[in-house]
Formats: structure tokens, sequence, C-alpha cells
């Protein structure tokens, strides 16, 4: 009975389709809107979200609905656990029966539990091997099925690390096909780096689409349009991911990602997405204070966009910028600059402490040579200059725990860590000696220059990390559009519902 209804839906859509009306979309655990924004840039009509956390789902209302007389309702943080489809749609102003209202879901459900790192984290916390197979939040892919049963949608697009392969050894984006199958979807699904897509950072992602079988189309991933050579770390995490992957026997929705040819265009690096944008400085002269620090303070840019990718990013119709930009602010480390501008590219924590250590000799010999003795170890001034200069951390344990970017290198992942400290991404420009601001973050993760986001600093970066890079949504977003146009205009006859 489920299929039926669901195949009688799709059907009316895709009428509604060939009748040039645009794609509906939902997002479901949106975020600040990364996916919403790649569909949007495609041509596709972002009708709501459904996201828990208060500032991100501003964000979202900000940026995809700022004149909507239902504003307050699309600002509203939702539990998706709480909220039923109808009743969702009934409060942001759709007044369409549930089932006709939707043409395309979106969304990534929360991924922290099939990470390795949310794993370990969780482990520590409840002292238990398997204390992530516990996780609530592992769960709530189920419902975002149970959406897409009720809202019957042509299309589906689920995003999620690429452990969500391989948690507790269950294949958790099987589980999610073989429940589609089960609706009447075709599914498949593989693993994307954003680097081989054009944007400046290298993101490993699971995504999955699902197509209703009435569209007679076949899936296709986009084909990378970038090269670089990945490092050996990405290779390592993506094998751990499919481990227990057999193409087509055991997994048979599974297909091998997408090959990125040497020939094709070299991946963009964080000085070519970064240059054009304003040096942050005042830090070096203690001019920044301590506290909240708001994101919508203007600056002119340095200069005039040097490349294809600055271009793009600050004309992005809907979300262009004038000669201005907004979130140039930065976290206050007064300890660590001069480690900072020490640093060379590519290092890590265990060099950073090497570097500590080099300048906290240079001020024990300074004091030396103004009192003529060396400070005991265990004096108060020995100490003071100890904690003024070397961080505290094991540098066994937290290897990874900065990273100086490389200026001719894309970034590595921005992670939603970037609300609690930026260290993984120390900008590689010495004489600036500092982490990445909000809106570097956001050129490294594709937003648009006038994307805005609600909250302070420290959610902005959170927002930023969590997020799916906006060009990388719009290339899946395109072979999608494809997709149904091709699977809908080769049919000779569609039946509607009576």
């Amino acid at each position: 009975m489920i299929v039926e209804s669901i195949d009688i839906s799709v059907r009316n859509k895709i009428a509604r389709f060939r009748e040039d009306q645009p794609l509906r979309v939902l997002d479901l655990f949106a975020g600040c809107g990364g996916l919403s924004l790649g569909f949007h840039k495609s041509g596709f009509k972002i009708i709501g979200a459904v996201e828990l956390d208060k500032e991100a789902a501003r964000s979202h209302a900000l940026n995809f609905h700022p004149n909507d007389v239902f504003f307050a309702q699309h600002a509203c943080s939702r539990d998706i656990q709480k909220v039923e489809p109808a009743a969702l749609l009934q409060q942001i102003g759709i007044a369409d029966d549930a089932s006709a209202a939707i043409d395309v879901i979106i969304g990534g459900p929360p991924c922290q539990a099939f990470t390795r790192v949310g794993r370990a984290k969780l482990r520590d916390i409840n002292k238990e091997a398997d204390a992530f197979l516990k996780d609530p939040r592992s769960q709530l892919y189920k419902r975002y099925l149970e959406y897409v049963r009720e809202l019957a949608p042509m299309v589906i697009l689920m995003e999620n690390v690429p452990d969500m392969l391989n948690y507790g050894n269950v294949n958790i984006a099987d589980l999610v096909c073989q429940d589609l199958v089960s609706y009447g979807y075709k599914c498949q699904y593989t693993l994307l780096n954003s680097v081989f897509y054009g944007i400046p950072q290298m993101r490993e992602r699971m995504f999955l689409i699902a197509l209703h079988e009435s569209i007679q189309a076949d899936i296709k991933f986009p084909l990378p349009s970038h090269y670089i050579e990945l490092p050996q770390g990405y290779h390592g995490s993506r094998s751990v991911a499919l481990k227990h992957m057999k193409p087509g026997v055991e997994h048979p929705h599974y297909v091998s990602p997408p090959v990125a040819k040497k020939s094709l265009t070299p991946a963009v690096s964080a000085m070519a997405a970064l240059s054009d944008l304003p040096e942050v400085k005042s830090h070096l002269k203690k001019k920044m204070k301590r506290g909240m620090k708001p994101l919508t303070e203007e600056i002119a840019y340095k200069k005039k966009a040097q490349n294809s990718y600055q271009r793009e990013i600050r004309t992005w119709e809907g979300f262009e910028a004038s000669n201005t930009v907004t979130g140039n602010v930065i976290r206050l480390l007064p300890r660590d600059y001069p480690i900072f501008r020490k640093m060379k590219p590519g290092q890590q924590y265990p060099e950073a402490i090497q570097v500590a250590m080099r300048l906290l000799r240079t001020k024990l010999m300074k004091e030396i040579r103004a009192g003529g003795k060396a400070l005991r170890k265990n004096s108060k001034r020995y100490k003071q200059l100890v904690k003024e200069t070397v961080p505290p951390y094991d540098a066994g344990k937290f290897p990874n725990k900065w990273r100086k970017m490389e200026p001719d290198m894309p970034a590595r992942t921005l992670m939603a860590h970037l609300g609690k400290d930026s260290y993984s991404h120390i900008h590689y420009d010495s004489s600036q000696a500092r982490t990445i601001s909000v809106r570097e973050a956001a050129r490294l993760q594709s937003f648009p220059d006038g994307f805005r986001f609600a909250g302070a600093m420290n959610s902005a970066f959170r927002q930023i990390g969590n997020a799916v890079p906006p060009l990388m949504a719009a290339r899946l977003a395109k072979a999608i559009h494809g997709m149904i146009e091709k699977g809908t205009l080769c049919q000779m006859t569609i039946k509607t519902s009576p």
C-alpha cells in the first residue's frame, strides 16, 4: 500500500516537472544550508528545512527565506524526532497535501556517531568498547526514511562520513538502500572527495542518490573536474571505510568512486581561494579584545578577484558581495602567535612544540643575561615563562591537533571542531601569525561571500565545519536534475491520479 501511494504521488510530480515547474526541495538535518545552497544554485526551490541547532536554523532562514511571511517559522529550530512531516509543512505555510508538496529530499543525518573520532570519545566517556553502537544519533537515518515514506519525493540525496559504511562492521548505507528499495526506489552510493570537484579542501564523504523507479534513468555521480595526489592519510581512511565492500556482490548498491585523471585541472589551493581576502593583523598590535566577536563588520577586499574560484565566490547569484566582505574575525591566541609565525607550512603539533621549546630557551637566555644566573625549573618565574610560551597538550596524544596550511595545496578537512578551536587550520601567511577567520573557513568550504551566518564566531565556525561544500552540492544537484530530465522526457505517457 505504501509503495502504491508513493508511486501515484511521484507520477503526479513527474507530470508537474514536465510542465516546467521548479523542483521543490526539503533539507533534513540541514545545518546552515550547504546542501540547500548547491541545489538553489542549480535551479531548485528550497521549500524548507529541519535543523536542531538554533543558530544554524536561523542561518538557513536568513539566506533562503529572508522575506518570507513565515520567516519566524523557517528560523525555528526543530527536533526531527518530534515534528511530523505534515505538521512541518503546515508550520512553514505549505497548504498542499504532504505527499504532493516535496519533489526532492536532501540531507545528512548527524555524523558524530559514525566517525571514528566520535566513537573514541564515546568510549572514553562511557568506558564501553561498543558505546558508539548505543548512540541514539546513529538511528536518526530511520527518521529520514520516515520522511521519505510520507512525502514521496522523486529523488533523495543523503550525505555522511565514509565511516557510515563500516559502523561496528555494519554498513548503514546498505540498510538505507534496502528500505528505499522496498518503497519503490533504486539507489546507489559512493565516496566522493570535494577536492576533485573544484573545492579548495580535501573532504571525503559518502553520497547516496535514490531515484523513484518511475524515473527511467540510471544513477550517475558527477565526474571529477580537478586532480591532486591525495596525502596518504586520505587513502587510509577510505580503505578503512571500504574494508568490507565488494561492489555488486554483498553490496549491490555500492559503486566505486569516479577516478580523477592527472590530465584534469590542478586542484584549487588554499592561496588561490584566500589571496584576495583582507589581511588580519590587529591581533599582533594588541588591538583585538576578548569576548564575543560580531560577524557583521565590513572590511574592503585586499585586491580584485585573482582567479575563477574567487570570482565565482564573490559573484554567486543571489549571494553577491560588494566591495567589502564580512566575517573577518579570528580567535585571540596571544601565546601562540610566535609559534604560528615560525612554523613551516605542513607542520603539525609535534613541530609546534619544538618551535615553542626553542622560543622558551631564547626567553630563558634573556633571563640569564638580565639576572646573571639560570632560573630554577621549580621557580615561579620559570613556570610562568613555560605557561606563556609552551602549549600544554601531549604531542604524542595530539599529533594532529595543530596544522599550518600549505599555500600551494588545498586545505585539509574542516571539522565542526572549528567551533571550539581553529588550530587545525593555521594560516599559511606567517606575517599574519594566526588561525583562519570565519570568512576564510567559509571560502575553503566554498560558501559565497554574501552568505550570512547567524550567531557569533564559535557558532559560525561550527556551522561551516558541519556543512556540505555548496559547490560540491551544486555538482550533485546538476547531475540529479539531468537524471530527472532524462528519466521523464523519455516517457511517452504519465498516469496521474484520478
